[in-house]
């Protein structure tokens, strides 16, 4: 008698809802990303331009004072108009655009590195350091986390800069300090779930050493949330820091700060409304593209794992 083995209907089931789910996740991915997405990226991509090639997009030197065209309103001359001192406010804004996107992208590098080596070092002490010093490591690393996020975020700032003084570099790195937490909790609590993910214990298993379970399958895959929160923390950055350098604590007038220009036109805003609503605009559309981007990598990032 001859006995015909044949795959389990449920098996076949299975495997076509594996193949289904794939496509779908295939789709969505190459899917084209929605128009505020689309301007979002393009708005981005003329902040790099202005950043990288000031001198092509401003025709006026953003220092150079005219009392004489002090406070014209918008022209064909100078598109956004002018301040009190006569200076091009669109020239400043294009040349202030180094300082808030730097800064801001230099603060947002700060809390990345920072917080994923923290998040890293407190998730593996429980998988790789055996015994009572790994606890030691991550309850330390924890608890000044928790100090640290006991201070809201721009008052935490505007502490360091007290002790640091104002400048460039100083409010870089107090904004950069207080966005540490956030990277680090993120990355600690996804280092957990993949140490403890099924095929890194294969991985060890079957002889894989523990440094290169950790390069190929712990930090990929714990890191996966990094760029999502970096995209989206680039914009509050740069409205932290346009925000402590209208408090006065960033860059000194007169540099071409966004957030140096606002402060500044406090005084005229009654008679000029074009000299802070301008600064203000791209501040605004700063946080909101980044964002919006940040927003857009994590529906991917979901859609990918689903």
């Amino acid at each position: 008698m001859t006995t015909t083995l044949e795959r389990p209907p449920a098996t076949d089931a299975a495997s076509s809802a594996s193949v289904s789910a794939r496509r779908a996740r295939t789709a969505r991915r190459a899917r084209p990303p929605r128009p505020a997405v689309v301007v979002a990226l393009v708005f981005v991509a003329f902040l790099v331009a202005l950043v990288a090639l000031p001198g092509v997009f401003a025709a006026y030197d953003p220092y150079a004072t005219d009392i004489g065209s002090s406070l014209r309103a918008p022209s064909a001359e100078h598109w956004f108009g002018t301040d009190r001192l006569g200076r091009d406010i669109w020239s400043r804004i294009v040349f202030g655009a180094r300082f808030s996107v730097l800064i801001g992208l230099a603060a947002a590098a700060i809390s990345v590195v920072v917080g994923t080596v923290v998040g890293i070092a407190a998730g593996l002490s429980g998988a790789f350091l055996i015994g009572r010093s790994g606890r030691v490591l991550d309850e330390g690393l924890t608890r000044s986390m928790d100090v640290i996020s006991a201070f809201p975020a721009i008052l935490l700032a505007m502490l360091v800069v007290t002790f640091t003084g104002p400048g460039v570099w100083n409010i870089a790195l107090a904004i950069g300090i207080a966005g540490i937490p956030l990277y680090a909790r993120v990355v600690r609590a996804q280092t957990f779930v993949v140490t403890r993910a099924d095929y890194v214990a294969h991985a060890a298993v079957y002889g894989r050493s523990r440094w290169a379970v950790l390069r190929e399958h712990v930090l990929p895959n714990a890191l996966v949330a990094v760029p999502v929160l970096a995209a989206i923390d680039i914009g509050t950055s740069i409205l932290a820091v346009s925000g402590l350098s209208f408090l006065g604590l960033g860059p000194q007038a007169p540099v071409p700060e966004w957030g140096v220009m606002l402060a500044e036109s406090r005084d005229v805003l009654r008679v000029a409304w074009w000299a802070g609503v301008f600064p203000g605009l791209f501040i605004t559309g700063s946080v909101i593209a980044f964002t919006t981007i940040g927003r857009w990598l994590q529906t991917r990032d979901d859609g990918s794992r689903s």
